[in-house]
Parts: C-alpha cells; structure tokens; sequence
C-alpha cells in the first residue's frame, strides 16, 4: 500500500513515516523540503501517483490568524483536488481535541475550517482530533511564566506522547476510513497545574505553579473540559504515561 505523509518531516510526521515503513508499506514522506508544497499545489500530482492513503499531518509556518486559515483552506483544497484526480482512497487528518471549542484562538478556527472541506471533499475520510503532546508542555510552561512563579489557566489536562499519536495515525491509515471524527489522548487526566509542575519538577524548577480562571490558552478562555475529550468513554488512549515518558527523556 502507498501512504503519502503530507507534513512528513514535521514531528509526528516523521515518526508515522518510520512506522509505516516498518509495517512493510510504501510510506512517502512529503514537505516543502522533499519538493512538495500543499500550500502551493506544488509535487502534489506526482507525488500522490498511485497513492492508496493521504495523511495530512502539516502544520502552518505561521499562527497568525489570517495566515494559519489561508494555510489550512488552501492546503486542504489543493490537498483534495490532488486526491480525487489520483484516486485516493482515504484521506487522514491530524486535528485537535477541543478546536471547535476555542473560538478565541484563529489557529483552531482554521483546524475546523480545514475539517469541514475533508468533510465536504466527497474522499473518504478520518479525522483524528488528538490532546497536546508531551514534547510541547515545557514550551507552554515557558510561555506561562509570571514573574517568579507560573499561571496556568483552571483546567483540565490530558496530553499524549507524540510516538502514540503516529502509532494511533498508522493504525487508522492502514484501516477502512471511518467517515468520522475520533479523539484520541493520554491515558493522565489531571489538573493543567499538575503537568506543568511535573515538568518544571523534572528539569530542577520547583517555583510555584498557580491555576487560575482568567488564564489563556494560547489567547483562548477556558472551561474546565475544553482540552480533553468531548466523549471521554469513546476516546483512544495511548500507553504512554507522563512520568514514563519524563523519566525516559
């Protein structure tokens, strides 16, 4: 089977390409450095020549607002042109749980503008809405930090190891398409404090870390339940706890 990983040099792409090459597929990893560009249109034919599978998994080189929504419409619409015209029989997309909750953000509001032409680009589809990942809590604690302690909105958190989310998007791509939207996060459901604290913790940091109702998100308010699966019983849990991964870094 030939998959095509759209965004394959990025860090969920590269893993998921690994993965699927292990599995005995034709995994092609596609990106402005290989010579394709969805944003642009160009590689995309070539590339997706005998394509059984597409997996965008592609991230805008800008979250400016009006940049990250022509990024994600015009990507997904060169993206699905490309597709009908190869035949492509499944089209996979990264997204992320919570984006149509956090209207506050232009970058999620261009994740549900890019879901719903996979929705209404007649391809059969997954979308695979996933929780932050591991490798990107310290960078949000930086961005949290208040003079000598760090503030981080009253919320409740469940980040996921980005090696459980390629495997996750290589189980699905190698499936049926399901024609729906599934969540996908780790197996941790704390406070949005805790994570943060346990990072700080594990690089020698020990400064107080404050939840508080007013804090952003990436410029987005939040409730309680806004980053974790809406369908708690229905999500998909990877195997990889915080600590275990902590520990292992």
């Amino acid at each position: 089977m030939k998959i095509v990983v759209i965004g394959g040099s990025g860090l969920i792409g590269r893993q998921l390409t690994a993965q699927l090459l292990e599995e005995g597929h034709e995994a092609v990893s596609a990106s402005p450095s290989s010579g394709v560009n969805a944003l642009t249109g160009a590689g995309l034919t070539d590339v997706l020549s005998g394509a059984d599978v597409v997996v965008d998994v592609s991230n805008s080189p800008s979250f400016e607002d009006v940049a990250v929504l022509d990024f994600f419409e015009r990507s997904g619409r060169n993206l699905a042109a490309s597709e009908r015209e190869a035949g492509v029989k499944h089209h996979v997309a990264l997204s992320i749980v919570g984006t149509d909750r956090l209207e506050g953000n232009g970058y999620f509001r261009a994740k549900v503008a890019q879901e719903r032409l996979i929705k209404a680009s007649g391809i059969p589809f997954t979308i695979v809405r996933a929780t932050q990942f591991f490798e990107f809590v310290a960078t949000i604690a930086q961005a949290s930090i208040d003079g000598d302690r760090f503030v981080v909105p009253d919320a409740e958190f469940q980040p996921i190891a980005a090696a459980d989310v390629a495997a996750v998007l290589t189980e699905i791509a190698l499936a049926p398409p399901r024609n729906a939207t599934i969540e996908i996060a780790g197996p941790d459901r704390l406070p949005f404090r805790d994570f943060i604290a346990r990072r700080n913790a594990a690089d020698g940091d020990h400064r107080e870390v404050l939840a508080d109702k007013a804090a952003h998100y990436f410029g987005a308010a939040l409730e309680r339940g806004s980053l974790v699966p809406e369908h708690a019983d229905a999500a998909q849990l990877g195997s990889t706890r915080f600590e275990q991964w902590l520990a292992a870094g």
